[in-house]
């Protein structure tokens, strides 16, 4: 029996999903900065692949890294968590 690769798993909100079948999830985090100890927020944004198309901007969604779908998608949509009111 093979075993697969322990995957990647991000949890963010939905930036654009003008794309067919693709989303832009921005995904924030707090670091102290090195100097001073303030926390800044920080923000990385991903692409990935909403198969459904179901996803709305300002939804929080959930993410799993995959295989290279395209240029720039290597994720992938799991579930939506929360949609945007």
């Amino acid at each position: 029996m093979e075993t697969r690769n322990l995957r990647k798993e991000r949890v963010g909100v939905v930036k654009s999903n003008k794309m067919d079948k693709s989303v832009t999830v921005s995904i924030e985090r707090k670091e102290r900065h090195p100097m001073y100890g303030k926390f800044v927020k920080k923000s990385s944004t991903f692409v990935a692949h909403d198969d459904k198309n179901d996803c709305n901007i300002g939804d929080t969604v959930r993410i799993m890294e995959t295989r290279p779908l395209s240029k720039t998608k290597n994720w992938r949509v799991v579930e939506i968590l929360e949609r945007a009111k």
